[in-house]
């Protein structure tokens, strides 16, 4: 059986330091510091206009953080299970930002966010924790729905590979980065909490949902071994872009 919601949040609850460096972000995690990077200048790039961006899974705010060194001032808004996690988000982002900070306790399958709220979302290393397809479909339409026209959504996360005899190689070279990081002791512990707590999905799926949900312009911004950043750009309103009733 894989870790329930409360599980998971108690052992974010208990992580919030590890969660609190700007710079080397999470050590298990190959490319982090990169990714985060990348993510960060995707985001202003596509949307330089931005007022309002949403930290699904914020952690202790590294994400909105980067992103504020482009955007300045930006309002705000962040969701994580953890109380602890969104305390440290909130109180870090709240000195960086002279935008408002809202943070919001809550399970994103859950939680309601106002459509059209957002001219960016940003999600890291979080929606691994969801579990069907079905649940994959229902977020990913839903952050799409969030979004203003001509916003972004910018991912980094666990992947998977649709090929099995490269879901295995990739799994040998992330055991071989985890085992030259400390030791085989540490690679067999990042595995064994992979198994009992995530769930990852191709990123072609993911890919292929952004479509779905409406997202008029898709792209991969990074990927090594079986973590990847990518997202999509919802199409300006206009009368040949998007309405806004996505």
């Amino acid at each position: 059986m894989k870790s329930t919601v409360e599980q998971i949040r108690q052992r974010f609850d208990a992580d919030v330091e590890r969660f609190s460096n700007l710079e080397t972000g999470q050590s298990a995690t190959i490319d982090a510091p990169v990714a985060m990077s990348l993510v960060a200048a995707a985001a202003a790039a596509t949307t330089p206009r931005a007022r309002d961006v949403l930290d699904v899974g914020c952690g202790a705010g590294n994400y909105t953080l980067k992103l504020l060194e482009s955007l300045p001032g930006l309002n705000a808004t962040l969701v994580d299970l953890s109380q602890p996690m969104l305390d440290r988000a909130a109180e870090r982002v709240g000195r960086a930002t002279s935008g408002q900070v809202a943070p919001l306790q809550g399970d994103i399958r859950e939680i309601s966010l106002p459509a059209g709220g957002f001219d960016i979302v940003l999600a890291a290393a979080v929606l691994h924790h969801l579990r069907t397809d079905d649940e994959w479909r229902q977020v990913f339409g839903k952050l799409y729905r969030t979004l203003r026209p001509g916003g972004s959504l910018w991912i980094f996360d666990l992947v998977e590979s649709s090929i099995p005899a490269i879901e295995r190689l990739m799994q040998q070279r992330y055991g071989e980065y985890l085992t030259a990081l400390k030791d085989e002791a540490y690679r067999d512990h990042v595995f064994a909490y992979v198994a009992q707590e995530d769930t990852p999905k191709p990123l072609v799926f993911q890919l292929e949902l952004l479509r779905e949900a409406g997202f008029s312009q898709v792209d991969v911004l990074h990927k090594n071994v079986c973590f990847a950043a990518f997202g999509g750009v919802r199409a300006p309103a206009g009368p040949a872009g998007d309405t806004g009733a996505g």
